[in-house]
């Protein structure tokens, strides 16, 4: 072995370590090895695809197909990881098969016998505890091997809670729970480790990652490194941006930071330390920009599919809330790689030929925004085919994506130099762009069957995922076939098996990858199943309120700082579990309580990026640790350096819990969605300068500041606007049925109501009640909200809350006193503060750029 492919190996090794198991046998262990992951692919496509409703034959219901799920994650997870450093790595020793088959059958069980299990619910027997707490012990252990020891400990102390309710400190204590009660409702229900994260795993994660294999297996990942790499690397610090770019569309293919990291590191980390990036640095670009990858809709690290579920809105929605962020985050990180190429005076790799002025900028703002005016065209371009052509949409459509798959690979085959192209040390100028981008334009294909599917058909997640993953095995089985003919080449069998082989081999990398989440989602599961059994999460808002004093942005402090240690250990799908449904609820609730209303998406979106952050954050950011294995850097100063430049994107959850624009929330017209997103990219590129220290040249402190104070501005210009203007006008809530009457249609009602919970504790809070569009009268509105009130001594009391009813699900009690009602107050619109904001930027430019001048003249 070399000293130059050691590094290459080492982070290999650790890349099958977290995400597919390092074991490899040969012999018959090694066939069983890759028959088990290709029946659990199979079995998912079955599950997914319509043939089962269709042939009458092999339907499952969720819980059923959750537990086959898990059988084969926990099967794989004992087979695949070695129980401890010194294992064996060349074959599986015999007490690993006896739990791996011990661990699979507990977690079948519920499959195997569900119609007795049904028929006994609350009622266990023996058997059904002796298999539950079996199972839950091979769980744990599994978690162990293929996710380390953290979540393993987060579950057991959640399962040492559950038990010692009793013994705990006052503020925690419950009345605690039996062993059978408890390995009852964590095993043989769904409310545990078979609940809605399991769920989640098992109908829309498995697809995607399978989805994302089968891409990276074709070609994609590879070609997507190629075309950034192909447009960027001219540029200052070119292979940096191209890494930042790359990594984003990797996002699409991969879940993984560490993945992530390896299949675009391995080609731009040498590249930027040859354009003069020091191994830290080159190692922290690839680690910020691989795991914000996970930010990149719509694969978002699988918690993109838990969203749909915890928080009750479409997949379509979660994807267009997390977009701009998204967005704006990777627009931050080039700029960051930019000025820190200008702060070394970096040149990028020089190129063949020189493009204009025009071609250059459609290069980069293409990058960027390619993907976004994909999705568009799929949804506008193609869309209206739906409503001219009914049902034959369908078909029609189908048929010109055939068309354009043939015409696309006979494009393809002309240009397969440079689709083989090697990016490595040796490369010592820049691919040219057109060959490179039409090398590989039909993977661009599943990209758009996948948005048609979401956006157009409006099929759910997993279904649409199956149909992108159906054209994706029609791809892998036919593009080298299909190349070999058009150029003319006689191996056409020997293509033909190659893509047969592709095929099989994505399957079971697929299903490899998914053991991880699996067993994840799982494990997880038992902290929502104790927090649903004990009711500590009503605990947790008492303390969590104790703690902050009742201050919001302590209490999202806090929320950050429990999310970054739990995620420098636990992956972020279950990080991202654990913290949600703990803190989610706490505050929502404790916003209401202080009279901000803070959409339920906003707050998981918050949680999920300070899980990604700790991907990066010393001492155990396995993603720091590959790139510097990379880099030959040092890991922890190579993580410290990656956490710098993600500072910018740990502001961003801050800001659109307080300015929900930026989700996209209650924006309402395209021109003030052009204000939204210019102004935000504006902030962050500012906070990207102050932090950076450098502009046009190095910042003076008090430019700093001022660039700190222009970013807030930036962001929230309703914090300035308001001690002008006050945001709302408050009524008294006896005018509740006068101010319901002027409401237009789809406006919700925000009201201060107060009143005594069940525990007996009095409560203030703001609610935002909607009505039905059909209400026309202040009565009918109220009524229709659910409220049935009576006023009395001069207050507006609550007589009655209708159950199901918007204002049961906010909280409302009968008895409770309607106490203000808010309207938003007719004031000139909060943007306005971007005028005086921008002037002063500008100025400070303008100071810059002449301190820049002088500087370089007397250089």
């Amino acid at each position: 072995m070399t000293k130059a492919t050691q590094p290459s190996q080492d982070v290999q090794e650790m890349v099958a370590q977290s995400d597919t198991g390092a074991r490899n046998p040969s012999g018959l262990s090694g066939r069983i090895m890759w028959f088990v992951p290709l029946c659990w692919s199979l079995f998912q496509l079955w599950y997914a695809s319509p043939l089962p409703f269709i042939f009458n034959f092999g339907i499952l219901n969720d819980t059923e197909a959750r537990s086959i799920h898990l059988a084969f994650a926990i099967f794989l997870a004992f087979t695949a990881y070695p129980a401890l450093k010194g294992s064996p790595r060349d074959r599986i020793p015999v007490v690993d098969w006896a739990l791996a088959f011990a661990g699979s059958l507990s977690a079948a069980y519920i499959y195997l016998f569900y119609t007795s299990l049904a028929g006994r619910s609350g009622a266990p027997t023996t058997l059904d505890i002796v298999v539950a707490v079996t199972g839950m012990i091979l769980l744990l252990e599994a978690t162990r091997r293929a996710l380390g020891p953290p979540l393993m400990v987060v579950a057991a102390v959640f399962l040492l809670y559950t038990f010692g309710g009793p013994h705990m400190p006052d503020v925690i204590a419950h009345k605690g729970a039996s062993l059978n009660k408890a390995m009852s409702h964590l095993w043989l229900t769904t409310e545990g480790v078979f609940g809605v994260a399991l769920g989640v795993s098992t109908s829309f994660v498995f697809l995607f990652v399978l989805f994302g294999a089968m891409l990276e297996r074709a070609g994609a990942g590879a070609y997507f490194i190629k075309v950034a790499f192909s447009l960027l690397g001219h540029m200052k610090g070119g292979p940096a941006k191209a890494a930042v770019v790359a990594s984003g569309l990797s996002g699409l293919v991969s879940g993984s930071s560490i993945a992530n990291v390896v299949t675009t590191g391995t080609f731009t980390i040498p590249l930027m330390k040859r354009v003069g990036f020091p191994g830290t640095k080159a190692g922290a670009v690839e680690v910020a920009a691989s795991t914000n990858g996970q930010l990149t809709p719509p694969i978002m690290g699988a918690a993109a599919f838990l969203m749909v579920e915890y928080v009750g809105i479409s997949y379509v929605d979660v994807i267009r809330h997390a977009l701009l962020p998204a967005l704006i985050s990777y627009i931050a990180l080039l700029y960051i790689v930019h000025l820190e190429a200008c702060k070394a005076g970096m040149t990028g790799l020089p190129r063949r030929y020189k493009p204009t002025a025009a071609q250059s900028l459609l290069s980069f703002t293409g990058t960027i925004l390619g993907l976004v005016v994909l999705s568009a065209i799929v949804y506008y371009g193609i869309g209206w085919t739906k409503d001219v052509f009914g049902d034959a949409a369908t078909p029609i459509v189908t048929v010109a994506l055939l068309l354009a798959y043939i015409g696309l690979i006979s494009i393809s085959s002309k240009y397969q130099d440079h689709a083989m192209m090697n990016i490595d040390e040796e490369l010592v100028e820049v691919p040219e762009p057109g060959p490179t981008i039409k090398s590989g334009l039909h993977f661009l294909l599943p990209i758009v069957v996948l948005v048609w599917c979401l956006t157009v058909e409006r099929f759910s997640p997993g279904l649409s995922a199956f149909w992108a993953t159906v054209f994706m095995i029609f791809i892998l089985i036919t593009q080298r076939p299909l190349m070999a003919l058009f150029n003319k080449n006689s191996e056409l069998v020997q293509a033909t098996k190659e893509g047969f082989i592709d095929l099989g081999e994505s399957l079971v990398v697929g299903a490899r990858n998914m053991i991880g989440i699996g067993v994840a989602t799982a494990a997880a599961g038992t902290v929502v199943g104790v927090v649903t059994l004990t009711g500590i999460g009503l605990v947790m808002t008492d303390f969590v309120e104790f703690i902050s004093g009742g201050s919001v942005i302590l209490m999202l402090l806090f929320t950050a700082i429990i999310s970054l240690v739990l995620g420098m250990g636990l992956p972020t799908t279950a990080n991202y579990i654990v913290v949600s449904t703990l803190m989610a609820p706490v505050i929502v609730t404790l916003g209401a309580a202080h009279g901000l209303i803070i959409p339920l998406i906003a707050v998981h979106l918050f949680v999920f990026y300070f899980g990604i952050l700790a991907d990066d954050t010393p001492p155990v950011g396995l993603a720091a640790f590959a790139a510097a294995a990379i880099a030959k850097s040092d890991p922890i100063r190579t993580g410290i350096q990656g956490f710098t430049y993600d500072i910018r994107t740990a502001i961003l959850p801050f800001m659109f819990v307080f300015n929900t624009q930026l989700l996209m929330i209650g924006v309402d017209s395209w021109w003030h969605l052009f204000l939204t997103v210019a102004s935000a990219v504006l902030a962050m590129l500012v906070f990207s300068s102050a932090t950076q220290g450098w502009w046009f040249t190095k910042n003076k402190w008090w430019e700093t500041v001022l660039m700190l104070i222009i970013t807030f501005s930036f962001f929230r210009p309703g914090f300035w606007w308001d001690e002008l203007y006050p945001a709302k006008d408050i009524y008294q809530g006896t005018e509740i049925v006068q101010i319901a009457e002027q409401l237009v249609p789809g406006q919700s009602l925000e009201l201060r109501v107060a009143g005594e919970t069940l525990e007996g504790d009095m409560m203030e809070k703001t609610v935002l009640l909607p009505f039905e569009e059909t209400a026309q009268t202040g009565e009918e509105r109220v009524s229709s909200m659910g409220l049935m009130l009576n006023s009395n001594d001069n207050k507006m009391i609550v007589d009655m809350v209708e159950f199901g009813s918007p204002a049961e699900a906010s909280g409302i009690d009968f008895d409770w006193e309607i106490k203000q009602v808010l309207v938003p107050a007719d004031r000139p619109m909060k943007e306005w503060v971007f005028v005086p904001t921008l002037l002063l930027l500008i100025l400070m430019g303008f100071n810059q750029r002449r301190r820049a001048q002088k500087e370089s003249l007397t250089a």
